[in-house]
């Protein structure tokens, strides 16, 4: 099994996608021990003074002003977490939480946090066991930290509510970390509040996003690229000298991979046959132009992401000169503005899909092609439907769109007054990156069929592969009616887990 050691500067978004998506083992790398230490030592210094420290040896939040004895420390510490652990709604999925625990565990390894080496320890071995405790949709503002959700894991580190085993049973966590021979962790100062202070479950979703569309992006060149070939239409707009002249590298990169998938097509460039047409509509012409500009945006958003991966996100810190100073670091404005960014470019993407779509099922429009792509139009009504499905998808994606970190409502007595709204951003952007699947999905599913009902035109040889692929998943070709839910899911999961693109690239080579 792979392993990913955690270090004292940060992983890659490799790693977290290896340990929340593919139960890579954890190991702290020596380093990562000694810095551990080290920071600890300074805690155990300041909480044996008398002067009152944020978090070692206060009250938090709007309660910070009250200074805690030592006698109470470790309630203080176990009241936080159970306190905080306030979250509701529907379980959030397994992957999210073990990249939620391994990032807090990434930051806690740096040394600025002052929890002792035996709880990261601790931290590691939960994933390990594949333990993932039970976490909420509900509680988290995005700042002072995913506040409930990380309380949730650091609830199960003290062997206390509810986890999932590695079995997929929802048990309690105590007897969980017991069969797994994991000892509970009684905190100690400032190590509750470690545990929770920090952007991970908006970090981790938003890496997570950007791995799945990646992939998007590529699939909604190929379906593009299809799209254009059913219809007829040109690739002259796509040649390399037409986005040089405006040099945005995303719409190069995606006018390339159309580019690429119709080489060789014998369906293109009968744009001046029968009902001639000098320029092919916006849905197809300015595809490049649409998806390379949600390409750039995910370049940026990767850049924001590779910044936080290498962020200490905690307050207070402990310092390098063994100051410990509180700070805003928490704070997730940064991640929050490019989850509600992508969410709409993937809003955008989705909405010329559905517009090609349309114009293939619309026999006006489509250049000589059956109404609705039906066998027997007005026996069969063929992909109307599927359309339908399409177009209610798209929608959610608008409504998906509207960002979530404009929003703020004040919290903990105002003193916590302008929040982030982060992991919201980031639960409806994985909603929107599902929806975006589907939506390529159809595309693909009228696109092909289309591409099949030109008789005599021969497609490129990338068309071909794909459309040769897809048969062989199961995914229906023309013909009369029939349940289309079925193949509909077929597609889904053909775009969803990278066939789609791995079998344009048997024949274009990688895309970019």
């Amino acid at each position: 099994m792979h392993t990913v050691v955690v270090g004292t500067s940060g992983v890659t978004a490799s790693d977290v996608l290896a340990v929340a998506r593919g139960d890579a083992r954890v190991e702290l790398s020596e380093e990562a021990v000694a810095a551990l230490a080290a920071a600890r030592e300074i805690v155990d210094a300041l909480a044996a003074k008398p002067d009152p420290v944020y978090g070692v040896s206060t009250g938090f939040g709007a309660l910070a002003t009250r200074h805690i004895g030592p006698e109470l420390r470790t309630q203080l510490q176990r009241n936080i977490v159970r306190s905080h652990a306030a979250g509701m709604g529907p379980r959030v999925e397994r992957e999210v939480v073990r990249a939620l625990m391994f990032l807090r565990l990434r930051t806690v390894c740096t040394g600025r946090t002052g929890v002792r080496p035996e709880v990261a320890q601790t931290m590691a071995d939960l994933l390990n066991a594949g333990i993932t405790p039970v976490v909420h949709e509900y509680g988290s503002l995005g700042c002072s930290g995913d506040l409930a959700p990380l309380s949730h894991c650091a609830l199960t580190l003290m062997g206390e509510g509810e986890a999932e085993g590695p079995d997929g049973t929802v048990r309690p966590a105590a007897e969980l970390l017991a069969e797994h021979g994991i000892r509970p962790v009684e905190l100690r100062e400032k190590e509750g509040l470690a545990l929770l202070n920090g952007t991970d479950g908006m970090l981790g979703m938003l890496i997570m996003a950007l791995a799945d569309l990646e992939v998007l992006y590529k699939s909604a060149d190929i379906t593009a690229a299809l799209s254009l070939e059913a219809l007829l239409g040109t690739d002259k707009v796509l040649v390399p000298e037409l986005h040089a002249i405006r040099p945005h590298p995303g719409q190069a990169d995606s006018a390339a991979n159309m580019l690429a998938v119709l080489k060789g097509s014998g369906l293109t460039g009968h744009h001046q046959d029968e009902a001639p047409r000098v320029q092919d509509a916006y849905s197809v012409r300015c595809a490049p132009q649409v998806a390379g500009a949600g390409r750039d945006t995910l370049a940026h958003a990767r850049l924001v992401a590779e910044r936080e991966l290498a962020s200490a996100v905690d307050n207070p810190v402990v310092l390098p000169d063994g100051r410990v100073e509180s700070n805003g670091n928490f704070h997730g404005a940064p991640v929050a503005y490019v989850l509600d960014f992508l969410a709409i470019a993937a809003a955008d993407l989705g909405s010329i899909a559905e517009r090609r779509t349309d114009r293939l099922l619309d026999k006006n429009r489509s250049h000589g092609l059956p109404p609705f792509l039906a066998d027997d139009a007005g026996v069969d009504s063929g992909l109307m439907i599927a359309q339908y499905t399409q177009a209610a998808l798209v929608s959610e994606m608008k409504r998906l769109a509207v960002p979530a970190s404009v929003d703020s409502i004040p919290s903990s007595a105002m003193q916590e007054d302008h929040v982030s709204m982060g992991w919201s951003a980031a639960r409806k952007l994985r909603t929107a990156v599902a929806a975006l699947t589907r939506v390529l999905a159809v595309e693909l599913y009228a696109a092909a069929r289309a591409v099949e009902l030109r008789e005599g035109l021969t497609p490129a040889p990338a068309t071909r592969a794909v459309i040769d692929a897809a048969r062989r998943a199961g995914i229906g070709g023309p013909g009369p009616d029939r349940f289309l839910a079925p193949d509909l899911a077929a597609a889904e999961a053909f775009v969803r887990d990278g066939r789609l693109v791995a079998a344009a690239e048997t024949v274009t080579g990688p895309l970019r």
